[in-house]
This record gives structure tokens, sequence and C-alpha cells, in this order.
């Protein structure tokens, strides 16, 4: 079987393709092709991971000046001409649309050309391109029940956003050798996605004047994207505080593991992440999120008692700072945090996925593998 994954961007996007990527070549699928873009996570990623990617042209349109808008749109002509020399060349059996613009030229060309299709909706209010793949593509494989109703009843599923198998078997020995933390300390993690996150670098810089007086108990780790590398790590080092800093971090499985605390934005992927491994968390939800997806995620967990919430808006150091000795002092929140973030994960996503995937090419060629039908019971899928 020959499967195309295509978009991304931002690990939001990628992490749950290369999860169902994973998942595949558990079942004997080997034949994999990733496409984005040259400009997205995805072109750095993908080759250290091990399979192929091939570039289209995209850029967004949604939310852009008028001038803006219409060079998107002739470039979105160009990803289409892109996709079909793609498709042409390599010949899919299906191709999956991992959500970001860089998905729609490829899952448009191949309706366009009978090969049957399956996105991934990792918010609950879905973006423009998937809304409008979403008519066309055999299958749907949504995070939230709220996505239910943008898309066609009769071909949408409940999977769960897919999170790759090795996040869950980090070491958490290993994890303190690899970052140089010490195993006597308690360790805050903090990233704001695959590109940092200004606002929460600032305010964890303003926060450090506020923890001193628990500096010889706490540790952290890091990742603060390009821009702010040095003036974070110049920060933990004038305030002789514990650190790993790093501008970006691969290893994830590990640096969860060392984690217990995590604090960062509350992307789709992110909080799957967290949920499947039971972490307690304090999010700060990105306030220009398209359709404000990432505050409603929070909100939702916050509801829940699975994470703290701290709108964008009213983040500071001083209240960072309350928030990181709270949950390091009171043990009890800590625990409960993690029982219900731990109820809310879905770590079998992937699978459940690719159980789509399957069916979906079984309908198509009934000759395919008949077990891959128990995709059409699964307890979580509706009108499929």
């Amino acid at each position: 079987m020959k499967v195309i994954i295509a978009g991304g961007g931002t690990g939001g996007h990628l992490f749950p393709g290369l999860a169902v990527a994973e998942a595949l070549k558990e079942r004997g699928v080997t034949d994999i092709l990733f496409v984005g873009t040259e400009k997205g996570i995805e072109a750095r990623v993908i080759p250290r991971e091990g399979y192929r990617i091939k570039f289209i042209r995209s850029r967004g349109i949604v939310g852009k000046s008028l001038l803006r808008s219409i060079e998107g749109l002739l470039v979105l002509i160009l990803s289409i001409i892109d996709s079909l020399k793609i498709i042409r060349s390599f010949r899919p059996d299906i191709v999956i649309g991992v959500g970001g613009y860089s998905s729609f030229g490829p899952v448009f060309v191949s309706r366009l050309m009978g090969i049957p299709s399956v996105i991934l909706e990792q918010n609950s209010i879905p973006g423009l391109a998937n809304r409008i793949l979403g008519r066309f593509s055999s299958a749907v494989c949504i995070t939230y029940h709220e996505s239910f109703h943008f898309f066609p009843s009769s071909k949408t599923i409940l999977t769960g956003n897919p999170i790759r198998r090795r996040i869950t078997k980090g070491s958490r020995e290993g994890g303190y050798r690899l970052f140089g933390l010490s195993p006597h300390k308690d360790t805050v993690f903090i990233f704001g996605g695959s590109s940092g996150a200004a606002s929460i670098n600032r305010a964890m810089v303003s926060a450090l004047k506020e923890l001193l007086d628990i500096k010889d108990s706490v540790q952290f780790l890091h990742q603060t994207g390009d821009r702010d590398y040095e003036l974070v790590k110049d920060a933990y080092r004038s305030y002789g505080i514990s650190a790993t800093v790093a501008p970006f971090i691969y290893q994830m499985p590990e640096a969860y593991a060392v984690a217990d605390i995590i604090i960062s934005r509350a992307g789709a992927t992110t909080l799957a992440e967290i949920t499947a491994l039971g972490k307690a968390a304090i999010l700060i939800p990105y306030p220009f999120a398209a359709g404000k997806h990432q505050e409603y995620n929070a909100k939702k967990l916050h509801e829940m008692g699975a994470a703290i919430m701290i709108p964008d808006n009213e983040l500071t150091g001083e209240r960072l700072a309350i928030e990181i000795k709270r949950l390091l002092r009171d043990q009890s929140l800590r625990k409960e945090l993690e029982k219900n973030s731990k109820a809310f994960g879905r770590p079998e996503a992937a699978d459940s996925v690719v159980n789509i995937i399957e069916s979906v090419l079984a309908r198509k060629n009934p000759g395919f593998n008949e077990r891959f039908h128990k995709a059409l019971s699964h307890k979580d899928t509706k009108g499929f």
C-alpha cells in the first residue's frame, strides 16, 4: 500500500501525521510519502524521522489583506499543480490530510483522480481548508464531539488526536541525563509550540525573580524558539536558577518524562500528548488561533479539573510564579490534575485512524483485508 500524508506548517498538524505513519508502519505499510512546504516544520523534522518528503507551494488565505489573499489564491493554483505532479508520479492508494494549507492541494487532487482520502481535524472548530475538504473526502477523523456538525455525519468519526507511540515511552532517567538535569529536583517543562511563544518566554523571565525562594528545589527545561533563546538563557543564568534552555527540543518523549509540571500553549496536539501522559499543566492559549480554538481547548480541560488556564491577556510573571509555586507545593492538587488529565487522554487514537484508513480502502476494493472492517463498529464511530 502506498500512502501520501499531506499537511504541516506547525507541529500541531505534522505530529499527528507522524503518529499515523508510525501506526501504518506497524501494520506493514512502508511506502509513505509526506507532502508539505519548505518553510514548514516538516522540512526539518520529516528527514530526521527517516521518511521521504516532497514540497509544494502553499500559503494561507484567511485573515490576510486583500493583496495577500489574492496572492494566496494564485499560490493555491500552483499548489494544486504541484500536487498533481506528485500524485501522478507516486500513484498513492490513499491520501491523508493532516491539516494546514499544504494539505488542501493533495487531498483536492486525490478527489479529482478518484483516489480515496481521509482528513484529520485536531481542533473543535475546523479551519477553512478542512471544512472544504470534509465535503468530498472519504472520511473525517475528529478529536472533539463539537466538530461533528461541521462535517457530513455519514463519514465523520470521533477518533481522538493521534500521538506518536514514543511520546508515552520516554525514560525519566534517560531524560535527566540527556538534558543535564537533577533527579532530586522538581522539573518544570516550558514550551510554546514548535516556534516558541514570546509572551510565555517574557512572562517566565519576569517570573524568575519571584521564584528565588524555591530555586534550590526546582529546575526548568525550556524550549524558547530561535528568537528568544539568548534572552531566556541569560535570564536563568543571571538569577542562578538551574535550567536547560534550547531553541527546539527534538527529544520530546524524554522532555515529557522528566516533567513534573508543564507550561504550554493549548494546541490540540500538545493537549493530546499531555492528556495521554496524564501530566499536570498550566495552559496559556494562543489568543490569535483561528476560531479561538486554543482558548476553547484549554477552557474545556480547566472546567474538567484537568489543567490550570491563564488567558494570554492575563499572563504576568507574578501570576505565573504563583501558579508554579501552588502546583509544586500542593501535591494533592497536582495529583488531581494528573488523574483528570489522564482520563481525558486517547493514546489509542492513531490506531483508530488507521482502522478508518483501512476500512476506506476496503470499501473501495472489497478484496482488501476484510479484518479492517472492525473500524466500522468502533464504539466512537458515528454514522460511518
